[in-house]
């Protein structure tokens, strides 16, 4: 059986010259590759009671779905705007190229529920910034994030809260 790290493809200059895109295909259709990614993602947060697993549309909502299995934990989908039923709590954010905004339903969380944020991978740290309000906004309590991936050049990690775990499987 190979890595997890291992599953993942680098495509050269996809989308755009100058681009590595990171496939993560190849490990979602291994399945004890992909297992052992959701162990590893797991892993830190094994004895930090998580109540509700928070997933990021849209690939958060694969490793998020599993994670929280893993951990006995609610999942709730953190939606791009006009996918879910009203009420909504939402939160805008800057991109590099724009913005975006990020909801869940009102009553998804319940105050001072302890929610982990998971994504597939933190660039340049705005949409993990932006759940983690979302979710304060609840009323819940964001004990940390998960992500497969953290392309360290993006400097993401600096738009996340200080104080709070943040767990990345791999760093490029």
């Amino acid at each position: 059986m190979r890595s997890f790290d291992s599953l993942i493809r680098a495509l050269p200059d996809f989308p755009r010259p100058g681009v590595t895109f990171r496939d993560i295909t190849p490990l979602l259709a291994d399945a004890g590759g992909f297992a052992r990614c959701i162990d590893a993602l797991a892993e830190p947060w094994q004895d930090a009671r998580i109540e509700a697993v928070c997933g990021i549309e849209s690939r958060g909502f694969i490793f998020g779905a599993a994670l929280a299995q893993k951990l006995h934990a609610g999942f709730v989908p953190l939606r791009k705007p006009g996918k879910l039923p009203p009420p909504v709590v939402e939160v805008a954010y800057q991109l590099e190229y724009g913005s975006d905004r990020l909801q869940a339903r009102s009553d998804a969380l319940r105050p001072g529920e302890r929610a982990l944020l998971v994504d597939d991978v933190l660039a340049t740290g705005g949409t993990l910034a932006a759940a983690h309000e979302l979710v304060a906004r609840l009323g819940a309590t964001p004990v940390g994030a998960s992500v497969l991936i953290e392309l360290e050049a993006l400097q993401g990690r600096a738009r996340w809260p200080g104080g709070t775990p943040l767990h990345s499987l791999l760093r490029y």
